[in-house]
């Protein structure tokens, strides 16, 4: 009896191996993406329009202060991989326990802060008195799950560098099923309403968090094992430098998010921040696809980097291309022909709120032909541990594009154009990608 060799991220990779690698990091992302609607949902439909508005209006606060996860894990593992790539287990293992221990200090630090300043940051998110008391409650019960979120997008990463990204996955449908199962009897059963969907959010951030946390602390078949370590100042610097894009990607993706709401209320009102939670909700989970790949192709991309190997680096960034290149085409079509059917999921109850949010779903569908190759090209210098043109890469088109373009477009056309922002952020981004592949194509030898 023979049994199946499991891919490591040293091998030559095919795109049978390498959809077959990434496959749960977007599986994995995919699902994240599913559960989250579903509080959405719930709150829609079982509590009303207002206590979703304010939901949606929070969602960019959690997100802000989740982000020191996702920068911790993204550059960590790009640091670790290649320490990996060049045999130096032992500093790896010792770099990655460093990382763990302090997100685990900073987690506990900004959810007491993030508590203490939860009524502050909802005023100036722009919740109204209607909005207020919800947003507050919701905020204030997400920091209980706070840290165990962050050590749940740290680990999804590292479960990738330790080969094991079917694991990643397998966490994330524990923590996706605890979250559906408890928004059903908390929401729709308890009637708990917001704070149903609250406690249901933070029970499966810590399934997320504290499964893979144990599971590196005791003795495991990987490469990766939390244990001693020592302080290294230059580790935690580049992690944070690696990892920087991710964070400013996150963070201006939720600053981005605030600035919708508030450009909404005042030229649509609360059915505009309806209709905008809903096509987040969809578009969580098509760009969920690309996110997933580029961390799963990450940890190998950093791993050749480390070793050396610019043939395989040519190899995985030739087939990389082309894979997201036809996966933009097919979801492209995919989001335009279903907008009605997922718009109507969700606020089927009101013909009104149905109409705005087919229509500025169909429009910002069009942004999924570009997202990706963006998406992969910021991951790409992260894995490559050149922080600085990843970070360049996501403060043009999450800060300065999109940005400008939310605070004149109104202005000039109407409410109606915030619905296309994004399309034009994402075709300036593509360009702006594409400059900087072909810029340092032959310092890396990817091409």
């Amino acid at each position: 009896m023979t049994t199946k060799k499991q891919i490591s991220i040293a091998d030559h990779f095919d795109y049978k191996k390498l959809i077959k690698f990434t496959r749960p990091s977007i599986m994995m992302m995919i699902f994240t993406s599913i559960y989250g609607m579903v509080d959405g949902y719930f709150v829609s439909n079982y509590a009303g329009a207002v206590p979703f508005a304010a939901l949606n209006i929070m969602w960019p606060f959690l997100m802000v202060i989740s982000a020191v996860g996702f920068m911790f894990g993204s550059g960590g593992m790009a640091l670790v991989a290649m320490k990996l790539g060049q045999q130096k287990t032992k500093q790896a293992n010792e770099i990655f326990s460093l990382i763990t221990y302090a997100l685990i200090i900073i987690g506990i630090i900004f959810s007491i802060l993030g508590y203490i300043f939860a009524p502050e940051a909802a005023v100036l998110l722009g919740a109204t008195d209607e909005l207020l008391p919800y947003s507050i409650l919701y905020a204030r019960i997400n920091m209980a799950g706070m840290t165990a979120f962050m050590l749940q997008h740290l680990f999804q990463s590292f479960l990738i560098t330790a080969e094991r990204p079917r694991m990643g996955f397998w966490i994330t449908v524990a923590a996706g099923i605890t979250n559906m199962i408890l928004d059903y009897y908390l929401v729709a059963v308890l009637r708990m309403g917001l704070s149903g969907a609250a406690w249901a959010t933070v029970i499966s951030q810590l399934v997320g968090g504290i499964i893979p946390l144990i599971y590196f602390l005791m003795p495991n078949k990987t490469v990766l094992r939390l244990g001693r370590t020592k302080w290294d100042g230059n580790a935690i610097l580049r992690t944070c430098s690696n990892g920087l894009s991710e964070l400013l990607s996150n963070a201006a993706s939720s600053i981005v998010g605030m600035l919708y709401n508030h450009q909404l209320l005042y030229f649509i009102g609360t059915n505009g921040v309806a209709a905008y939670g809903v096509i987040m909700y969809v578009n969580f989970i098509f760009i969920g696809i690309y996110f997933g790949y580029a961390m799963g192709v990450s940890p190998v991309i950093g791993y050749h980097f480390g070793a050396n190997n610019k043939d395989e680096l040519k190899n995985l960034f030739n087939r990389s291309m082309r894979l997201i290149i036809t996966t933009g085409v097919v979801l492209t079509i995919i989001a335009e022909l279903t907008a009605g059917i997922l718009a109507k999921v969700f606020v089927g109850y009101d013909p009104e709120l149905l109409e705005l949010t087919k229509r500025g779903m169909m429009i910002y569908d069009l942004a999924f032909l570009m997202m990706g190759v963006n998406v992969f090209g910021s991951a790409l210098f992260t894995a490559l541990n050149n922080g600085k043109v990843s970070a360049f890469l996501s403060v043009v088109r999450s800060v300065i594009l999109e940005v400008s373009m939310i605070l004149l477009l109104p202005i000039i056309f109407g409410g109606q154009s915030l619905w296309a922002i994004v399309v034009l952020v994402e075709l300036g981004s593509l360009l702006l990608t594409i400059v900087m592949i072909v810029k340092y194509r032959r310092f890396y030898k990817y091409i």
